[in-house]
């Protein structure tokens, strides 16, 4: 099966974690804690126990990876903040504006040139976020929340693939990523508890959904995603997880009925969306032709 197949496949996968974050009655910091605590144990056990793989990747490469998973996990409570603030919809367009992102930090972060039409790309993908969001002014709280988290997700990726091309274990990867989401939970959770906040325990109901998404979501989705990375760029994948929020936000509607969100615009912002995924590889393949001819 092709690669960015795949990705699409595990984008669908992933779709779910905001559905999830809606049904579960946690704050944002308390979902991602309990995933990431669900995540970590799950993703080391696996890698050490059945896998029987080293677990210490060494002093740098453990820094390395807390500090991945530390901006996973503001990614996320920004992402479930979203959710919160507005709804799923609104979260799930805001979040596709990272394409537009990447096309910047991808190339500052492994010192490669700006490519111009990854750029106008993100432009278009940003041109439609507008249109499907573009009649939701009363979830603008949230929506900035999705931008602040579309930011975030533009940069692990990149840090990621540089790791499983150095031959790091994605398993092993997510494990030692999730306790850094962990980490960077607790001086939230800390202000929430000195505040007397007491909300933190999942209800009963929550545990089921907990489970499917640090497990299911998470230690398979992400390591999969890791995986994948060896055979695509960051931009590419980032690219692909545009078609997120089209998924999401049919689910949405039919889970939540948040169809007052589907105006018109958002049928012209998801078909714009779905142009700038189409024409991303059109146009790689192009300018790979034109060099070749070059040459």
């Amino acid at each position: 099966m092709p690669p960015l197949l795949q990705l699409h496949l595990l984008v669908f996968l992933i779709t779910s974690t905001g559905i999830l974050g809606r049904l579960i009655e946690l704050p944002p910091e308390g979902i991602v804690a309990w995933r990431t605590l669900i995540a970590s144990t799950g993703a080391l056990a696996i890698a050490g126990v059945i896998r029987r793989l080293p677990l210490w990747p060494g002093k740098r490469r453990l820094v390395t990876m807390l500090g991945v998973g530390a901006i996973m996990g503001l990614h996320w409570i920004c992402f479930f903040a979203a959710i919160k603030l507005a709804n799923v919809s609104i979260c799930l367009a805001g979040l596709a504006t990272i394409s537009l992102f990447t096309a910047f930090s991808e190339p500052l972060l492994t010192r490669k040139r700006i490519r111009p039409y990854e750029v106008l790309l993100g432009l278009l993908v940003l041109a439609g976020i507008v249109m499907i969001a573009g009649s939701s002014r009363g979830y603008l709280a949230g929506l900035a929340a999705a931008l602040a988290a579309a930011v975030l997700a533009s940069i692990f990726p990149v840090l990621n693939r540089d790791l499983v091309q150095r031959g790091c274990d994605p398993q092993v990867m997510v494990g030692w990523e999730m306790i850094g989401a962990f980490l960077v939970t607790l001086p939230v959770i800390g202000v929430r508890l000195f505040k007397g906040y007491d909300g933190l325990l999942p209800a009963a109901s929550d545990w089921g959904w907990l489970l499917i998404l640090g497990l299911v979501c998470t230690v398979f989705g992400h390591a999969f995603h890791i995986h994948l990375l060896k055979r695509i760029t960051a931009y590419q994948g980032n690219l692909a997880f545009n078609f997120e929020p089209v998924y999401g936000i049919v689910a949405a509607g039919l889970i939540f009925g948040e169809w007052h969100d589907l105006h018109p615009g958002f049928y012209f912002g998801a078909a714009t969306v779905i142009a700038a995924n189409l024409l991303h590889p059109w146009l790689e393949r192009r300018l790979r032709m034109s060099l070749e001819t070059t040459d």
